[in-house]
């Protein structure tokens, strides 16, 4: 006598049932067109308001269908994906609309003449000008910014992965964790109160430089840290083993194996420092000529020259049209530091062997 088939599927499941591969994106278009209707039919006039209708409905049509025709395991399997493809169009959606209106606005004015021309001369109301001494003082702001936070923060990170024990290792990765959340107006406030009230020292993008760098070396640090607790300890024991020095080991063995990770932290880090606005309108004050020389003087950067046409556009004008060309060139300034950070993370990670 033969045993009977064992089955997942509930009684009411469809024998044999599967699925094809359109069902998803048939039932995204049938949840759609269903959302569409009932906010049409009750006046709702925000697409927001129909995009959630459709993501409940197509959820509950996915699940519904999926476990009549291939039983309740699989329908949860499918719910399950479809709440991740739906978080990611929340995350993406948002994020894709940002680009869009800040390329389609900016491309107004965005050309050669606009990135090699200064505002000196032109008043805000007028057409024309451009935005060069904004990217070279943010190009040098940052630049000395790194420069300072860099060598800090990796070293923090070495000391508290290969030598922090007892207190000041705790002391240290407490005040790294606090540095992380604090509000960039407060580094500002920090360095204007310090450099600037009590030294005496003038506003000038290297004031900027330090508030940038204080919320630089909290990043840096933390992904460093990370990096290095990656590397094999199997690595270090080994070199220790030929009688190589610890500080040697470190500085040939470990942070080679993990350059391209503390690398790729870095140009994160610096990606994050290069839209602030809080501490350059602080200590840099701004300025409308070229100003090559950021240890004197005001100097301007592209965060505050944004802000700046932006004030004095009243929504509108060509101020308005060089804002936003402004914050499409800072966009494309920070995805460049992106690529740029993938491209040597690959280039300098180890090859991995078989």
């Amino acid at each position: 006598m033969t045993p009977p088939a064992v089955t997942d599927r509930p009684a009411g499941a469809l024998r044999g049932g599967h699925l094809p591969r359109w069902f998803p994106l048939a039932v995204v278009a049938a949840s759609i067109v269903v959302a569409a209707a009932v906010g049409l039919g009750a006046g709702l006039r925000s697409t927001v308001q129909w995009g959630l209708i459709a993501a409940l409905l197509a959820v509950v049509g996915t699940y519904v269908v999926a476990a009549r025709v291939e039983g309740r395991r699989q329908a949860r399997d499918r719910v399950a994906t479809s709440l991740v493809w739906l978080c990611f169009l929340v995350a993406v959606i948002p994020l894709a609309s940002l680009i869009w209106a800040t390329l389609r606005r900016g491309v107004k004015v965005l050309d050669g003449y606009f990135l090699t021309h200064s505002m000196a001369q032109v008043a805000d109301t007028e057409p024309g000008g451009g935005v060069y001494h904004a990217l070279l003082g943010t190009l040098e702001q940052v630049g000395l910014a790194t420069v300072i936070a860099v060598p800090v923060g990796v070293l923090t990170a070495v000391y508290l992965v290969e030598y922090g024990r007892g207190a000041l290792a705790r002391a240290v990765t407490f005040f790294v964790d606090v540095m992380t959340g604090i509000p960039s107006i407060v580094a500002g406030l920090f360095v204007l109160s310090f450099w600037i009230l009590i030294l005496d020292m003038g506003y000038s993008g290297f004031a900027g430089s330090l508030a940038l760098a204080i919320l630089m070396m909290p990043v840096v640090v933390r992904s460093t840290e990370e990096m290095l607790k990656l590397v094999p300890r199997e690595l270090r024991e080994a070199s220790l083993a030929l009688g190589v020095p610890k500080w040697r080991t470190i500085l040939k063995v470990v942070l080679p194996t993990c350059l391209g990770g503390i690398v790729t932290g870095v140009m994160l880090s610096i990606a994050r420092v290069t839209g602030e606005t809080a501490p350059v309108l602080l200590l840099v004050w701004g300025t409308n000529f070229i100003n090559a020389n950021p240890f004197s003087d005001p100097q301007a950067s592209l965060p505050l020259f944004i802000y700046q046409q932006y004030a004095n556009s009243a929504g509108a004008g060509a101020a308005y049209d060089r804002a936003w060309a402004a914050a499409l060139t800072l966009i494309a300034f920070v995805m460049i530091l992106n690529l740029v950070a993938r491209g040597i993370a690959r280039f300098t990670a180890p090859p991995s062997g078989r």
